[in-house]
C-alpha cells in the first residue's frame, strides 16, 4: 500500500483537479481513496489496475462532497460555502460513470502537465510554487520537502495552504499554457521539476537511495515537456538529466545494500542505451549559445556517464564546465560540486579551500561530507571524523547516515 501511495498519489491528486478545479478538494478525495483503498485491499487483494481504482473511487468521493455542498448552499442560501456549479457536477459525475467498471489508464501524463503548470502559476511566489509542486506533483510529505529546501516544516506547510488559497481566490486555470504562455512559464516548471529529480536521486528521509517512483514522475513529466517543445534546449537538458540518473540508478548500491561511491561503482549496470540516447540530448541541449544551466548540468552528468571508467573521467573538461556553471547559476551547491572536480585537478587543499569559501550552509549534510573527504585526504584525521559526524547527523537518508559513519570508523586510529 505504501509503495501505491508514492507511486499514484501525484497521478490521483490530478486526475481529480482536472475535473473539479479544487485543489483542496483533490487532494482531500485523494487521501480519502487511499483510506478506502488500505481498508478493502486488505480483504479483497489489490485490484488489476490500482490506479484506475484509486482514480475512479477519489473521483466518486469528490462527486459525494461536490453534491454535499451543493444541497447545503440550496438549504442554507446566506452561510458561505464554495459553490459547486452544475457543469463541474456533470463533468464529475461523468468522469466517475464512464470509468467505473472498467480499467483507466495508469499514466495520466496530461493530467500531471496540467497539475504542474497549476502549481507553477506566475501568479504564486517562487517559495509558494516549489513547496505546492513538492506537496502535489512530487507527493512529498512536509518533513521531506522541509529538508529538500533546507527550512522547518511549519514553513512548508504555511506555504501550501497559502498557494492553495491564491489559486482558489484567483481562479487560476487547470491547463498547460499555450502559445507565448508557455515560453515565459517554463524556467519555473523546470526548475520545479529539477527539484523533483533531486528528491528523486537521493530520497530526502527513510531507507530507499534513490526514490524511483518519484524518478519515474521525473521522466514521464519531462518526456511530456519534451513533446511539447521538442526544439526548446533547457527542456531537452532536464530529460537528459532525468535519463542519466535513470540510467545508473541500479549501480548505486552494492550486493549488500551498501551506498557507494561513483569510483566503485559497477557500470556494466548503467542502461548504456539510456546513456547514449541522453548524450544526444545534451548534444542538442549545447548547441544554444550561450548554453543554459540545465544543458550545463546535463552535459556535466553526460561527462561522468560516458568516462570509460572513473580512472578516465576528464576532470579538466568537469572543472571547465563547472567553471561556465558558477557563472550563469552562481549558487553554493554549485561551487561545492566544483570543488570537488578542483580537487581531482589541483588536490584537496585547493578544494578545502573553495568548500570554505563556497557560501554552503552550516545545515546543508553535503557540505560537511565533502569537507570530511578532502580533510581525510590530508590527514586531517580528527577533524575529518567530526565532519562526517555532522554529515551523518545532518542527513534524513538512513543508507547516507551509514555510509558516512562507516568512513568515519574506517579513518585511521
Amino acid at each position: 500500500m505504501d509503495r501505491a501511495h508514492r507511486g499514484s498519489w501525484s497521478v490521483v491528486v490530478a486526475a481529480v483537479a482536472r475535473t473539479v478545479r479544487d485543489l483542496d478538494l483533490a487532494e482531500d478525495a485523494a487521501a480519502e481513496a487511499f483510506a478506502q483503498a488500505a481498508e478493502r485491499w486488505r480483504h479483497d487483494g489489490v485490484p488489476t489496475n490500482p490506479v484506475g481504482w484509486l482514480v475512479t473511487a477519489a473521483r466518486r468521493r469528490a462527486l459525494d462532497q461536490l453534491r454535499r455542498r451543493a444541497g447545503l448552499a440550496r438549504r442554507l442560501p446566506l452561510l458561505v460555502v464554495p459553490e459547486a456549479t452544475d457543469d463541474v457536477l456533470t463533468e464529475v459525475g461523468d468522469d466517475v460513470d464512464r470509468e467505473a467498471g472498467r480499467e483507466v489508464p495508469a499514466v495520466f501524463g496530461s493530467d500531471l502537465l496540467r497539475l504542474l503548470f497549476t502549481c507553477c502559476h506566475p501568479s504564486l511566489a517562487r517559495d509558494a510554487q516549489v513547496a505546492l509542486t513538492a506537496r502535489l506533483v512530487c507527493g512529498l510529505t512536509t518533513a521531506e520537502t522541509a529538508r529538500l529546501l533546507l527550512v522547518q516544516e511549519a514553513t512548508v506547510a504555511a506555504r501550501v495552504t497559502r498557494a492553495k488559497k491564491k489559486i482558489a481566490a484567483a481562479g487560476v486555470p487547470f491547463r498547460v499554457p499555450t502559445g507565448a504562455e508557455l515560453p515565459d512559464r517554463l524556467d519555473t516548471v523546470l526548475s520545479v521539476v529539477h527539484l523533483l529529480l533531486t528528491a528523486a536521486h537521493t530520497a530526502p528521509v527513510g531507507e530507499d537511495v534513490v526514490r524511483e517512483d518519484l524518478l519515474l514522475r521525473a521522466r514521464e513529466l519531462t518526456g511530456a515537456l519534451a513533446g511539447l517543445m521538442p526544439d526548446e534546449p533547457e527542456v531537452l537538458a532536464v530529460h537528459a538529466l532525468v535519463l542519466l540518473t535513470w540510467a545508473r540508478r541500479r549501480a548505486r548500491q552494492g550486493p549488500d545494500g551498501r551506498l557507494l561511491l561513483l569510483a566503485e561503482q559497477d557500470r556494466s549496470l548503467w542502461d548504456g542505451d539510456v546513456v547514449a540516447e541522453a548524450d544526444r540530448l545534451v548534444r542538442r541541449a549545447l548547441r544554444a549559445r550561450p548554453p543554459g544551466r540545465f544543458a550545463l548540468q546535463a552535459a556535466i552528468a553526460a561527462c561522468h556517464a560516458t568516462a570509460p571508467d572513473y580512472a578516465g573521467t576528464d576532470w579538466e573538461e568537469l572543472l571547465g564546465l563547472y567553471d561556465r556553471l558558477l557563472h550563469v547559476w552562481p549558487t553554493p551547491v554549485v561551487a561545492l560540486n566544483r570543488a570537488v572536480a578542483l580537487a581531482e585537478v589541483d588536490g584537496a587543499r585547493a578544494a578545502l579551500t573553495a568548500v570554505d569559501e563556497s557560501g554552503v550552509p552550516d545545515t546543508y549534510p553535503y557540505g560537511h561530507a565533502v569537507r570530511a573527504h578532502l580533510l581525510r585526504e590530508l590527514g586531517r584525521t580528527a577533524e575529518a571524523r567530526r565532519e562526517y559526524d555532522r554529515a551523518a547527523a545532518l542527513t534524513g537518508n538512513a543508507h547516507e547516515r551509514m555510509f558516512l559513519l562507516a568512513r568515519r570508523d574506517a579513518l585511521p586510529g
